[in-house]
């Protein structure tokens, strides 16, 4: 599987179409959950509104929470290197990048986890 997306909305697809998105969205309520940053997942919603419940999420941390926001980005495990790629225009368009570079991420980790598991 190559992890190479474009945006959200074809990871989420291809998270779908490998039958990763329930792990996935299993991975982000676990690393929120570390983060103490309270949200509720739901591996029945659709990938649209997890994207956009993330999206509004990481809007409001960086606005209102920095220290949050930032605290999040350690436990995910976004490699620093990819906040280089992010081209500073809006609030708004900062949270889409890095709700992005936080599913790419938390992808990733899934398929990882089910290559080297065995199963």
């Amino acid at each position: 599987m190559v992890l190479n997306f474009a945006n959200s909305t074809e990871l989420l697809q291809s998270a779908t179409k490998n039958k990763l998105y329930g792990k996935m969205v299993a991975q982000l309520q676990k690393d929120f959950g570390l983060a103490n940053i309270p949200m509720e997942f739901s591996s029945n919603s659709d990938p649209i509104t997890l994207k956009t419940i993330l999206h509004e999420k990481i809007y409001v941390l960086i606005l209102e929470k920095f220290s949050d926001y930032l605290n999040l980005l350690y436990i995910v495990d976004v490699p620093e290197k990819s906040f280089k790629d992010i081209k500073v225009t809006d609030v708004v368009e900062i949270a889409e990048q890095v709700s992005f570079l936080i599913l790419k991420r938390e992808l990733q980790k899934v398929w990882l986890k089910q290559k080297y598991s065995g199963s």
